[in-house]
């Protein structure tokens, strides 16, 4: 009966068409995989999204942030509690060289917003597959950028559902983290700022690292992206390589032939699948290099019940 009455309770502050019941959570996951949430819930205003944390907390229900879903692996057994959405909040506004974009919005979409508008600084995000809030959590990068270089202020939701306003230096950015994942804050928005640059430069360099990507990744196959952080002194990719790995995995998980750094699902992988090649991948690069290889994706949710009738 609970999860009837978070229902029916959250149908009063967001709109109930926006609370759904036991949704399958594969649908918002680029790796097409993960179990059900037991509510989920998709707020349209920073307010609702600030009740509904304000909710789960008096009402010591458990929550869950889940953005674009590109940088993460949800177990077959889903998520239990309400599963918190914000991709309706997905405003971008530029006024001058500053740009204000809500959590929501894909940081590729602000990328080509400020490019049209002959902003530089933004360019190296122009292929990153997350949300501002999943990009502002883990100070995504890539080429050389990162969010730390252009990020002045982000607005967020604490656990309790106050809003607090964050300056650069409090958001505390280092590589692939922040105060936003360490104190579980919720992004609502961020402002960052840019200068303006030469348009056919900016649109060349976009060009140049759209067909870097393109070519480079494996993007016609559901992934979590890159699954291992670079570990010092080396690349992450190169070590799995040079492991013999790429082609291998469990199920329909596997390592990309086009990129070793990436897990590919080929079509009818499990979550379970995908995490049993992570470790596989882990444990020979360990046995082969001796170095331990850290995930950049996050592993959330539960496992399925264990069948106990099951053959082995």
């Amino acid at each position: 009966m609970m999860k009837e009455q978070w229902v029916k309770d959250l149908s009063t502050i967001v709109n109930p068409q926006d609370v759904k019941i036991d949704e399958p959570l594969k649908n918002y996951t680029m790796t097409k995989l993960g179990g059900n949430a037991d509510v989920f819930v998709m707020p349209s205003t920073e307010e609702a999204a600030s009740e509904v944390v304000k909710y789960a907390h008096l009402h010591k229900v458990p929550i869950f942030l889940l953005g674009n879903g590109s940088n993460m692996v949800i177990r077959d057994g889903g998520i239990r509690g309400i599963v918190l959405n914000l991709s309706k909040l997905d405003q971008i506004r530029i006024d001058g060289t500053t740009v204000y974009a809500q959590s929501g919005a894909l940081i590729i979409d602000v990328s080509k917003a400020a490019a049209a508008k002959s902003l530089t600084g933004l360019e190296f995000s122009c292929g990153i597959p997350g949300s501002i809030g999943g990009a502002m959590a883990m100070n995504a990068g890539a080429y050389g950028g990162e969010i730390k270089d252009v990020i002045v202020s982000c607005k967020v939701l604490t656990p309790t559902g106050d809003i607090l306003e964050l300056s650069k230096e409090q958001l505390e950015l280092g590589y692939r983290k922040s105060i936003i994942a360490k104190n579980g804050y919720y992004v609502l928005s961020s402002v960052f700022e840019l200068q303006k640059g030469d348009q056919e430069t900016i649109d060349a360099t976009i060009t140049d690292l759209t067909f870097k990507r393109q070519s480079k990744q494996p993007l016609e196959y559901p992934s979590a992206g890159s699954v291992f952080k670079r570990p010092p002194g080396n690349f992450a990719g190169k070590l799995i390589q040079d492991s013999g790995l790429q082609g291998k995995g469990v199920g329909d998980a596997e390592v990309s032939t086009k990129h070793a750094g990436f897990i590919i699902n080929k079509g009818n992988a499990t979550a379970s699948d995908y995490i049993d090649t992570i470790h596989m991948v882990q444990r020979v690069v360990k046995e082969t290099f001796d170095i331990d290889l850290e995930t950049e994706v996050k592993i959330v949710g539960e496992d399925l019940p264990t069948d106990k009738n099951k053959t082995l």
